[in-house]
């Protein structure tokens, strides 16, 4: 699928009435009600004391967490990221296409593949970033106005190293109580990533006033410059 059909297809017609009912839901919410990492300072999320890795050279990580544009986004500007890409996992190849991913009953979720050097940043900073900017991790299946199996909240261990270290910062998130509800976020042995479609790479930089990434991506990106700088980079990779 093409981006121009995809911008006349009925996803992206109904997204656009999904998001103008969502956005007046949320905004007439009480401030108490709503649940976003976005509401909560950086200093509330403790540090990684994750397992050291002891790796060299690249690594990968994949993490997911609602529509795959935003996080991408959001860690192509995480300092030592060379390289995001956009796709599908925790399903089979032959339905790891966006239009059958799309139905929810696939399997896959939409995920990103985080490429970085190890030497400029752990995977528990990775970790740190993905709770406290990229995504909500209390929502059970759905990010915003995204509501699916394929919107939810996974990360995607590739070995036992990173799975002890993902498991043991949600500990740590629960114990100080950074989120007033219960983390959702699935630890699901990594078996397959499938890239998406080229038109979903890099789509926030092709379609920067695209109404879904205004009202729900640029926002992550700024918070992450705002509230991590020492992480940000604004050159994307």
């Amino acid at each position: 699928m093409s981006i121009s059909k995809f911008l006349r297809s009925r996803r992206f017609i109904f997204s656009l009435a999904l998001l103008s009912v969502t956005a007046i839901a949320l905004y007439s919410l009480p401030r108490t009600t709503l649940q976003s990492p976005m509401a909560i300072a950086a200093a509330t999320f403790p540090d990684p004391k994750t397992v050291p890795l002891n790796v060299q050279g690249e690594q990968t990580a994949v993490f997911a967490g609602g529509c795959f544009w935003g996080v991408e986004a959001v860690f192509e500007h995480v300092k030592g990221v060379s390289n995001v890409v956009s796709g599908f996992s925790g399903g089979d190849a032959a339905t790891a296409h966006y239009e059958e991913v799309s139905s929810g009953n696939t399997g896959h979720a939409e995920a990103v593949k985080i490429t970085y050097d190890p030497a400029q940043i752990s995977y528990g900073q990775l970790l740190k970033v993905y709770f406290a900017v990229a995504h909500d991790p209390t929502q059970l299946n759905r990010q915003g106005p995204d509501s699916g199996t394929q919107y939810r909240s996974a990360i995607f261990f590739a070995n036992a190293k990173q799975q002890e270290s993902a498991k043991a910062y949600i500990n740590q998130l629960n114990q100080a109580k950074v989120f007033k509800g219960a983390i959702a976020t699935q630890l699901t042995p990594l078996t397959e990533f499938y890239n998406a479609e080229e038109y979903h790479q890099n789509f926030i930089t092709r379609n920067p006033n695209h109404p879904y990434v205004v009202i729900n991506d640029l926002p992550k990106i700024k918070h992450l410059q705002e509230q991590f700088p020492t992480l940000y980079q604004n050159e994307e990779r």
